[in-house]
């Protein structure tokens, strides 16, 4: 992938369009019908995309509770929050709440079409949306404005119109209900652990634990094929790590990738911190890029994720990991 494409397109999406724009075709999917799969009775996958030319979609985690259905995560194309409504459809349920794990837009931009849809949903999430429209969104929008004022990509620019509409909607994407804390709610009825994550991939990062059935929807604590670094502080974010291993879950859903049993999540957690490890040594970036193929390989299971990961990883050492420390000052937090 051209150097010069990441430049122009990475800062606009938080990670999404880099991923979008190396993909030389989709990634597996999830077998199950087109509007979700199920994990257990009662908790359903709707998996995100990574259709070439357009920025992903994360996953969507659904909960059935005793009164309606909880939603992690809405997506950002409207044919994936479609699929969301036509679950809700399928199953004679309203949804009465919306948890974002946290606010990149591959998580979010579905919100306004499901409020448009069920009025009396309430969205939960972190308050790291308001520096986030402040900081990283407002350069975002900037970067898009330039980037459409040039000549490009009718596709590319289409997708970055799509987010800028989206960032412009402003208190749209403020949640109703704000998680100060972790701690049980109970949501449409169904009892859950929510969890909150400070200064790790973004200012806060929710995650939610069904303890009957084991399931841990973790949003993009995990990510594959790759950890997504762009707003991340990555010693936080390995702290963060080390305390969703101290629960008692049977399965993950990461925020983008498949989900994962406690021994790939085990295996998950040595790469990252093997990964981090090799950017803080003198080896070289194509070492650490070798580093992560092989730490990650069980989940690098075709040539398009290989080589995707490596272009990440490759991408993330010299923008994040070893870059000046004043270039990423604040995302460790006002004294990180």
């Amino acid at each position: 992938m051209k150097r010069r494409l990441i430049a122009h397109l990475a800062p606009a999406i938080s990670a999404a369009v880099v991923l979008a724009a190396c993909r030389a075709e989709p990634a597996p999917s999830v077998p199950g019908s087109t509007t979700g799969t199920d994990l257990v009775a009662g908790i359903t996958l709707i998996s995100g995309g990574f259709d070439p030319g357009r920025q992903p979609d994360g996953n969507t985690v659904i909960f059935q509770g005793e009164r309606g259905l909880v939603v992690m995560d809405t997506g950002r194309h409207p044919e994936h929050t479609q699929k969301i409504l036509d679950y809700a459809a399928q199953m004679r349920q309203p949804i009465l709440a919306v948890v974002n794990s946290h606010w990149h837009l591959d998580h979010t931009s579905g919100n306004a079409h499901l409020r448009a849809t069920y009025p009396q949903l309430q969205v939960y999430a972190s308050s790291a949306i308001e520096g986030a429209m402040s900081g990283f969104l407002a350069r975002s929008r900037q970067s898009g404005l330039e980037f459409l004022a040039r000549d490009g990509d009718p596709a590319q620019q289409a997708e970055v119109r799509a987010d800028l509409a989206t960032i412009d909607s402003g208190r749209a994407l403020y949640p109703d209900i704000t998680i100060a804390a972790a701690g049980e709610r109970t949501l449409a009825g169904r009892p859950l652990q929510v969890g909150l994550e400070r200064y790790a991939v973004t200012e806060g990062d929710v995650w939610l634990y069904d303890s009957p059935t084991g399931v841990l929807a973790a949003g993009d604590l995990v990510t594959l094929p790759a950890p997504f670094f762009d707003t991340a502080c990555p010693e936080h974010w390995q702290s963060a790590l080390a305390r969703l291993e101290l629960v008692n879950f049977v399965k993950l859903v990461p925020g983008h990738g498949a989900p994962m049993s406690r021994g790939d999540f085990a295996v998950y957690r040595r790469a990252f911190d093997s990964l981090l490890t090799c950017a803080a040594s003198p080896a070289s970036n194509g070492d650490c890029v070798d580093g992560w193929e092989r730490d990650a390989a069980p989940f690098l299971t075709t040539d398009p994720d290989r080589k995707l990961a490596r272009t990440l990883v490759d991408y993330y050492l010299s923008a994040v990991l070893r870059s000046d420390q004043d270039k990423n000052a604040g995302l460790c937090g006002p004294d990180g």
